[in-house]
């Protein structure tokens, strides 16, 4: 089939602004050489007035509702501001600079209004509702049926169905929530880059040469001399294990632990309670009982009671093992300091310490079997196998000059996507990693167009001639990410109302990818010394094999820890003043027992992915997937070859390529042919206990 491969621009005059023309650049990428941030107000109004225009006349037709003159064109209005949307949205979080933000402190919430404005039109929703309920008269296959539905429930979930009042205060509400999530998304951007550590020679000679060396660049980088430790966690988390200046590992872990709760002008804990009092508000407009109801209600999951039983069953059991796991490192803790107390900040250096006693694994060793370019080209090598497909290096605009570009082929050398890959920390770059759209896969006159697909990270980098060499948990998140990918570039969906799968569907392609990392069949084929070029030994991969569940109990504990602090904020059926730290502190401590020397992954004051994102109710998602993605991989396993391509085929156009044109446990079915287990989930993270070892075990 020809690839529609160009970005097509519903403008067709020259504007002098290229996010309002039609692009020439090879395959449709974003001309971000010609972009700059001024070019955003303009294109935004621009599109939002198209936008308006392609609405009204939908509601203005004479005639006859039927599913191409509503639905369809539904679907395809506001396609160019979606476009500049992406765009956007993806550099503002990746570089972000003062006219960005200015762009987005304006913008956003003109955006929200724009598009509640859109969802709350009364003489719209009455044609959708038309078409909605004779939709079982108009010979609609199984996909135009599903975005008939998903369209009348979109409108039904924003509020189309409140009256006068009701409905501006909800409109209220959505525009109070969008400056909310903004301020507290800048806020934490400057904590992160108000912080840092500036440190002597002397105070970091015991850390490993190439953890001093990138902190010494950082301090060059910022006009300084000595050594400058951050809280990205390239930073951070190399000082917490190898140092041994408890002062110092503690200054830097309470740091990152106390951003936004410093009671100052970046403080975050009001407008934490101001967000749980709308959301609550919000819910109870649209007729839940909460906000995770609401939430959850459009989820695999279905019901907030359905989350707390997953996360409940894990809770016990991770804690118990983290609660081994001290006691292993309280043992050497002892040794060193007989008269003081472990606490949160002695937990990463003190698990290095029994990893390299008890497994005889150095993770700094490891890392020079991982650089940056050996482990692309490892997740490359391995979507060959999976899929057949290949990755080309291609000259591109790039909107910055760290990121690398990649044309992506399919089995048949078609053109399948474009990947932008940015891997380093920065100042103008948010926290964490993510994959993201800069232009999203559709259909345009019959024909694919192709997507633009960028992964963001905040890696190790490169030290004078040392390559960037990852960490376990970098390594392992860029696999993460590239699932992401993949699910983005395999897509092909017919109308982009359906492009979306469930929240707790999202992270199934993403995690499953982690399960192949450190395989030993895959870490043969691409981990070499990044020095001798030397193939990782099978010793120390058997090494990392017997300590894959070491410190298992810890991860899992932080990991559940949050989703529940999320669900517990979230799930309040009536709102009364809170003080955010000791609602915290309550549920996690009193209630459930979290033990003082572990914090959970993420507390209220920089909790992003609930409060400056997409996942408030939602944060559950990552366990709920991994249910997922173990019983998946076990399907690999069952074939005796975890590269198996029959079954990759299977998972690549019954799951991947389905977008939300059926329902995530549908397609899950259609691929594993039976439900979910969790038992691989559980053994990965070594939270069971066979059987007959439980009961001997109860019998003591």
């Amino acid at each position: 089939m020809t690839m529609n491969l160009s970005c097509k621009s519903e403008v067709a005059v020259s504007t002098g602004n290229p996010l309002l023309e039609e692009w020439s650049t090879e395959f449709g990428v974003p001309p971000f050489d010609l972009i700059s941030a001024e070019h955003f107000a303009p294109a935004f109004e621009v599109a939002m007035q198209q936008h308006n225009e392609e609405i009204n006349a939908i509601v203005r037709s004479s005639e006859e509702p039927t599913f191409e003159n509503v639905i369809v064109a539904l679907d395809n209005a506001g396609r160019q501001l979606a476009d500049i949307n992406l765009i956007f949205g993806m550099l503002s979080s990746s570089d972000l600079d003062e006219k960005m933000q200015e762009v987005q402190n304006d913008f956003m919430p003109r955006l929200e209004q724009h598009y509640n404005a859109i969802m709350l039109n009364d003489s719209l929703f009455m044609r959708v509702s038309d078409v909605y309920n004779k939709r079982n008269n108009l010979s609609l296959d199984e996909v135009q049926m599903r975005l008939v539905e998903k369209s009348y429930n979109d409108f039904v979930r924003s509020g189309a169905l409140l009256k006068g009042e009701e409905k501006e205060r909800l409109m209220e509400i959505n525009a109070e929530l969008t400056s909310l999530n903004i301020r507290f998304g800048n806020n934490l951007l400057a904590e992160n880059g108000n912080f840092s550590l500036l440190l002597n020679a002397s105070q970091v000679g015991d850390l490993p040469e190439g953890v001093r060396n990138q902190a010494q660049e950082a301090a060059i980088a910022a006009g300084k001399e000595g050594y400058l430790f951050t809280l990205d966690k390239p930073s951070m988390i190399p000082f917490l294990t190898y140092s041994s200046n408890r002062e110092l590992r503690s200054q830097l872990y309470n740091g990152y632990l106390k951003r936004c709760d410093n009671d100052n002008e970046y403080d975050n804990k009001e407008i934490v309670e101001q967000m749980a009092r709308l959301r609550v508000e919000k819910a109870h407009l649209l007729g839940y009982k909460s906000y995770s109801h609401y939430v959850t209600a459009n989820q695999m999951a279905g019901t907030p009671e359905a989350v707390y039983g997953l996360l409940n069953e894990i809770w016990e059991p991770a804690l118990e093992s983290a609660k081994r796991e001290l006691e292993e490192m309280k043992a050497l803790f002892a040794e060193e300091h007989p008269e003081e107390s472990f606490e949160s900040s002695d937990w990463w250096y003190y698990a290095e310490k029994v990893r390299k006693q008890k497994y005889q694994l150095d993770e700094e060793a490891v890392r020079k079997y991982l650089s940056l370019d050996n482990v692309r080209n490892g997740m490359f090598y391995l979507a060959n196998r999976l899929y057949g497909i290949t990755f080309r290096p291609i000259a591109a605009p790039r909107y910055h000059n760290e990121c690398s570009v990649y044309q992506v082929l399919d089995t048949d050398q078609s053109h399948l996507g474009v990947l932008y890959i940015d891997p380093y920390p920065r100042k103008s770059k948010g926290g964490g990693a993510w994959c993201g759209y800069f232009t999203e896969q559709r259909y345009e006159n019959g024909e694919r167009r192709a997507p633009v697909v960028g992964i963001v990270c905040n890696f190790t980098p490169p030290v004078g001639e040392t390559p960037s060499l990852l960490t376990f948990d970098e390594a392992e998140t860029m696999f993460h990410e590239f699932g992401h990918a993949l699910h983005f570039l395999f897509a092909d969906v017919r109308y982009r109302g359906l492009a979306e799968v469930e929240g707790d569907f999202v992270e199934l392609p993403s995690q499953i990818m982690e399960n192949w990392a450190f395989e030993p069949e895959i870490m043969k084929e691409y981990a070499t010394h990044y020095r001798s070029k030397e193939v990782i030994p099978d010793q120390l991969i058997e090494k990392i094999a017997t300590a894959s569940l070491f410190n298992q109990g810890f991860t899992t504990t932080e990991l559940a820890a949050a989703a529940l602090i999320d669900m517990d904020i979230h799930s309040m059926e009536t709102f009364s003043d809170i003080d955010v730290n000791a609602f915290e502190s309550y549920n996690l401590a009193t209630r459930r027992g979290l033990i003082p020397e572990i914090a959970p992954r993420y507390r209220y004051p920089y909790f992003a992915h609930i409060f400056n994102g997409e996942y408030s109710s939602g944060y559950y998602f990552y366990l709920w997937a991994e249910v997922l993605d173990k019983d998946a991989f076990a399907a690999f396993k069952e074939r005796r070859d975890i590269c198996d391509r029959e079954l990759a085929h299977s998972f690549r156009y019954d799951l991947l390529a389905q977008g939300g044109q059926r329902a995530g446990m549908d397609m899950y079915r259609k691929f594993r042919g039976a439900e979910p287990d969790k038992l691989p989930m559980l053994k990965a993270r070594g939270l069971w206990q066979e059987p007959e070892v439980a009961d001997s075990l109860a019998t003591d």
